[in-house]
């Protein structure tokens, strides 16, 4: 089992149970407790850290409510996979996962040149038919499935192969290749997940997904990349802070 502290501040207004679940989903969030991890029963977790057991309990139970410990009987708790919350930022979802210590790696579903479609044209600015390449991918964090992503280029932005896909992110591999991603218009919605998202993600069919679409322009002003993804909404949330000018 690993070895968990928590440093608690008894003067504190905060409630004692609130504290230890905070430093818990700080460790797990940070990877420092990672999927499948056990920790110490509630009578141990309470003694090392002089609370009473009650107040233990109800710290473990804020962690069983937001689905980031599960008790499973003759196991005990456990660490399962929490939610990746991410802020709305002109980043790629690899880069927040890795940032997080999630343990992001890739399913390539599809890896092609293609036509451009009405849609696809007018977001690449392209004339319709002309020749895109269209991607598709399955992202995972810590060996759970997360995110269905489509995505479209213009065919001669950089060379793309399975192997560069599968181990690094899209804008990683874009900058990397010199395109300076510099401004993208985001829109998030929320929709029933399709059967074949439904299936890829684990979801029961008709589950919700999370909805997001990008389209990116690099510091010429040349549009780069259009993207729609399906995320699992028991899984993923976006986070934005407004700030009052």
């Amino acid at each position: 089992m690993p070895t968990l502290t928590v440093d608690l501040d008894r003067s504190s207004p905060v409630p004692l149970y609130y504290q230890v679940a905070q430093q818990i989903e700080q460790a797990i969030n940070e990877g420092r407790l990672a999927p499948g991890d056990r920790l110490d029963n509630e009578i141990s977790l309470a003694e090392q850290f002089g609370l009473s057991r009650p107040t233990m309990r109800r710290a473990i139970q804020e962690l069983v409510d937001k689905g980031l410990l599960v008790r499973k009987r003759g196991v005990g708790t456990q660490v399962v996979h929490g939610q990746v919350s991410r802020p709305v930022e002109l980043t790629s979802l690899f880069d927040d996962l890795s940032a997080h210590h999630r343990t992001p790696h890739t399913e390539i579903l599809g890896n092609e040149v293609a036509r451009a479609s009405d849609e696809v044209a007018a977001m690449l600015a392209v004339p319709p038919g002309s020749r895109v390449l269209h991607l598709r991918r399955l992202r995972f964090a810590h060996d759970a499935p997360l995110a269905v992503m489509e995505n479209w280029l213009p065919e001669d932005l950089i060379p793309l192969g399975e192997m560069d896909l599968a181990g690094r992110g899209l804008y990683q591999l874009m900058r990397s290749k010199g395109v300076n991603i510099r401004v993208a218009k985001q829109r998030i919605g929320a929709r029933a997940g399709t059967p074949e998202e439904c299936l890829l993600l684990g979801e029961k069919r008709g589950s919700p997904v999370l909805t997001m679409e990008r389209a990116a322009h690099d510091d010429s002003g040349r549009a780069v990349e259009w993207g729609r993804h399906a995320y699992r909404a028991s899984q993923y949330s976006f986070e934005v802070t407004l700030v009052e000018h």
